[in-house]
């Protein structure tokens, strides 16, 4: 059996130091009192992760309006990467500030279980896994509150996880949950921990749809403290 612990929802991210693209950093010094996005791709001058990294360099500034570091992963070197951030630039006519990890050894990626030996189209020329294209999100505690495995032939929607975060900021701030196909702006779920006489406080314009399914409108869910 393998010694690398399993990862789940409301586990402490493990630290680590590392060499990035924007020098040398200790994972929880990186990540203190942030919100963070750790996402790995397979390698480095490949087609579907240039497009890949080039949206998140464009989506940048939406991360940082949510306080969201993004950092990148794959197991090639510094050089390489560096190399590679002029491609993506130039394809997507983007600037690529965030950091790349180099995790040639795969020690990060075996901590993070990004490794998928299974699918034998995603290996280095010595047989050895490259990463798949894992997300982790953190929470300013650096607990991992989504995790997302996407295969080496598929490019992430990377508004999904933006959508994911904006309904995890805003259940974390207030009593509320966020329905099926959410977002920024719509109705919210009341949480069940609300009772009906709180909920005539706190949320006025409330509808009951079932007596376990409540919604308010965003704005009145930002009244709760």
């Amino acid at each position: 059996m393998s010694d690398v612990p399993v990862l789940r929802l409301g586990s402490i991210g493990p630290d680590f130091e590392a060499e990035t693209t924007k020098g040398p950093i200790k994972f929880s010094e990186f990540a203190a009192g942030s919100w963070v996005v750790l996402f790995s791709h397979p390698d480095d001058f490949t087609p579907v992760c240039t497009t890949e990294l080039g949206e998140v360099a464009r989506l940048q500034p939406e991360f940082e309006k949510r306080g969201v570091k993004v950092i990148g992963l794959s197991a090639n070197d510094i050089a390489s990467h560096d190399k590679w951030i002029s491609d993506i630039n130039e394809v997507g006519n983007v600037d690529v500030q965030f950091p790349i990890i180099g995790d040639k050894d795969r020690s990060v990626a075996t901590a993070y279980g990004m490794l998928d030996a299974l699918d034998k189209s995603n290996v280095d020329a010595k047989g050895l896994p490259f990463t798949v294209r894992t997300v982790f999100v953190f929470d300013p505690k650096r607990i991992i509150r989504l995790t997302l495995s996407y295969p080496a032939s598929t490019g992430r929607q990377f508004d999904e996880i933006i959508r994911v975060i904006d309904s995890l900021q805003l259940g974390d701030k207030h009593r509320i949950t966020t329905p099926v196909n959410w977002k920024k702006g719509e109705p919210v779920i009341i949480h069940p921990s609300v009772t009906n006489e709180e909920a005539k406080t706190l949320f006025p314009d409330f509808k009951t749809v079932k007596p376990y399914l409540r919604f308010t409108s965003e704005e009145q869910g930002k009244t709760i403290v």
